[in-house]
C-alpha cells in the first residue's frame, strides 16, 4: 500500500514524459490528474484502514537496500504523517487541475509536479534517516525547474536562491543525521533502532543545531526566510499552492520527527530559545506582511508568521501543544492554498496583484463577488475567527504552550491580531469600494476557476466546526511520542548540565 503511494505518481510522470507521440496540454493535464487522483484516493483508503489506537508505525514495509551503508527501504505511517499525506494528495490534485491548459512544455511540467509529489510522499513515509534525506532532496530539482521555467520575470533569480538555500539545508540535515548514527554506535539509519539519547548533552545540542538550522531554512524561519517571498512571487499559482501548502511542512515535520523525537534532552535544553525564535518569526512575518502592496507577497509573509506558531508549540513539547502543531500544519496548508488560488484568479482576470491598482472587486455586477466572498472567508480563517480551522489550531497551540512559555505565548498571540490587520488591509483595498478604472472590464470567472477554492473553503469550515475528525487520527500518536521521549521543555539549566 505505501509503496503504491510512491509508485503511482512516479508511473504517471514516466508515462507523460515518455509518451511516444506528441501530446497537447489538455491531454497531459488529464493524465496527470488521473494519476494524482488515484494517489489521493489511496491516501483516503489508507486513512480509512488506519487504526488510531495503535501508536506504532502501521502498514510498515521493509526491504534491505545498501547493507554497507546501513540503508534500508523502510516505510511506515502514523498519526503524525497520515494527515500530511492526505493533504499532499489533495493539493497535488488541485495544483494540476488549476494549471493553465495553454502552458508551454506541458509534458515536462506535469511530469515534474508528479515527481514533486513522489518526493514529498516518500519523505513523509520514510522510516530511515538516509531514505528520508533522499526523498527530501528529490523534491528540490522539480521545484527548482517549475519555478525557473514557468515562473515570472525574475524566475531565474528566485529559483537559484531557492536552490542555494535548500542545498545548504540538505547539507546540514545530512551532517546531523550522519553524526547521530555514527556517534550513537548504530549500525543502521532506521528510526526504530536509533537511540541518540545516550550521547552527551553537548553532542546532542551540536547535532540539534544542524537539524534546527536545516529544517529552519525549509520552514522557513527568520532569518532564513528571504528565499520564500521571492519564490512565491515568481512561481505560478499551482506551484505556490504546493510550496505553501505542503513543501514547507517538510521542515516542521522534520523538527518534530527528528529533532524533538530523537534528541529530547537537547530539545529540552534549547526549548526556551526556540520559543523566543518562534516569537521573532511570528512578529517579523506579520510586520513585513503589513508593509506589502503585492497580494501574493503579503500572503507569502503571512506564511512565515504562521509557521512560527508551529515552532512555539514544538518548543513547549506538551501533548496538547504538539497536537496543535500538527493541526496548524493542516490548517495552514488548507488556508494558504486557498489564498494563493484566489490571488491567482485575481491576477489572471485583473492583470494585477497591486493593492494600489485594485479596488472594488467585490462589485456584484462587474467585479468578482464569488472570489471576493471566498477571499473574505480565507482571511477570516487565517486571522483565527471561530468556526474556521485556523481558530481551533491556533487555540490549541496557545493553550498547550502557555503553561510552559507564558510570555512567549502572549507575544505570539499578538501575531494573530496583526494577521487581522494586514488581511483587513488587503480585503478593504482590493475588494471594497468603487471598482477602479484600471480593472473596469474584467473577464468572466468560470466555475473551473472557482471549484478548487470551493473545495478548500468547505474543508476549512468543516474542520473548524468539527476538529475532532483531525484530532482523532493524530492525538494517540502525539501523546505517545511526547510521553515516551519524556520531552519536558521546562527542564532547568542545572538539571540539563548534570545530564551531560
Amino acid at each position: 500500500m505505501l509503496s503504491a503511494l510512491i509508485l503511482v505518481p512516479l508511473l504517471g510522470a514516466a508515462l507523460i514524459g515518455f509518451w511516444p507521440a506528441a501530446i497537447d496540454g489538455k491531454l497531459a493535464r488529464g493524465i496527470a490528474l488521473v494519476f494524482a487522483s488515484i494517489g489521493f484516493l489511496l491516501t483516503v483508503v489508507l486513512a480509512i484502514q488506519f487504526n488510531p489506537g495503535l501508536v506504532s508505525q502501521q502498514f510498515a514495509e521493509s526491504l534491505p537496500w545498501v547493507d554497507a551503508l546501513g540503508l534500508n527501504y523502510n516505510l511506515g505511517v502514523d498519526g503524525l504523517s497520515l494527515p500530511l499525506l492526505v493533504l499532499n494528495g489533495l493539493l497535488t490534485c488541485i495544483a494540476i487541475y488549476s494549471s493553465d491548459q495553454a502552458l508551454q512544455r506541458p509534458r515536462f511540467y506535469y511530469s515534474l509536479i508528479l515527481l514533486l509529489s513522489v518526493g514529498v510522499t516518500g519523505a513523509f513515509l520514510a522510516q530511515d534517516l538516509l531514505l528520508f534525506f533522499l526523498f527530501y532532496e528529490l523534491e528540490l530539482i522539480p521545484l527548482y525547474l517549475l519555478i525557473a521555467i514557468w515562473g515570472g520575470a525574475r524566475r531565474g533569480y528566485a529559483a537559484t536562491k531557492f536552490l542555494i538555500y535548500t542545498a545548504v539545508s540538505g547539507i546540514l540535515i545530512l551532517a546531523s543525521f550522519l553524526g547521530m548514527v555514527w556517534l550513537s554506535g548504530s549500525h543502521s539509519f532506521a528510526l526504530a533502532t536509533l537511540n541518540a539519547t545516550t550521547l552527551p548533552l553537548a553532542t546532542q545540542i551540536l547535532l540539534l543545531v544542524g537539524i534546527l538550522v536545516g529544517f529552519g531554512i525549509k520552514i522557513p524561519l527568520v532569518p532564513f526566510h528571504t528565499w520564500l517571498p521571492d519564490a512565491h512571487v515568481e512561481a505560478s499559482t499551482p506551484i505556490s499552492v504546493l510550496l505553501a501548502g505542503v513543501l514547507l511542512k517538510l521542515g516542521t515535520y522534520g523538527l518534530l520527527r527528528f529533532g524533538m523525537n530523537l534528541l529530547p534532552d537537547a530539545w529540552a535544553y534549547v526549548a526556551p530559545w526556540l520559543a523566543t525564535w518562534a516569537v521573532v518569526s511570528v512578529l517579523f512575518g506579520a510586520s513585513c506582511a503589513i508593509a506589502q502592496t503585492d497580494m501574493k507577497k503579503m500572503v507569502a509573509y503571512s506564511s512565515i508568521g504562521h509557521m512560527g506558531y508551529i515552532l512555539l508549540a514544538a518548543a513547549a513539547a506538551t501533548p496538547l501543544s504538539v497536537l496543535g502543531a500538527v493541526m496548524q500544519m493542516i490548517s495552514h496548508g488548507l488556508i494558504s492554498a486557498l489564498l494563493f488560488l484566489l490571488v491567482g484568479v485575481v491576477y489572471k482576470k485583473a492583470g494585477s496583484r497591486d493593492l494600489d491598482v485594485l479596488q472594488g472587486l467585490l462589485n456584484p455586477e462587474r467585479g468578482m463577488p464569488v472570489i471576493g466572498s471566498l477571499m473574505v472567508l480565507g482571511v477570516m480563517a487565517s486571522a483565527g475567527i471561530p468556526g474556521m480551522v485556523g481558530f481551533i489550531s491556533e487555540f490549541i497551540v496557545f493553550r498547550g504552550s502557555f503553561p510552559v512559555f507564558p510570555v512567549q505565548t502572549l507575544l505570539a498571540m499578538i501575531g494573530t491580531g496583526l494577521t487581522a490587520v494586514y488581511f483587513l488591509i488587503l480585503v478593504n483595498r482590493a475588494f471594497f469600494g468603487r471598482l477602479s478604472a484600471q480593472v473596469i472590464n474584467l473577464p468572466r470567472v468560470y466555475w473551473s476557476d472557482r471549484t478548487p477554492a470551493f473545495i478548500l473553503a468547505v474543508l476549512i469550515v468543516i474542520f473548524g466546526i468539527q476538529p475532532a475528525w483531525l484530532v482523532h487520527w493524530t492525538e494517540p500518536t502525539i501523546t505517545a511520542m511526547v510521553s515516551t521521549q519524556n520531552v519536558v521543555a521546562t527542564v532547568s539549566l542545572d538539571k540539563a548540565k548534570s545530564k551531560s
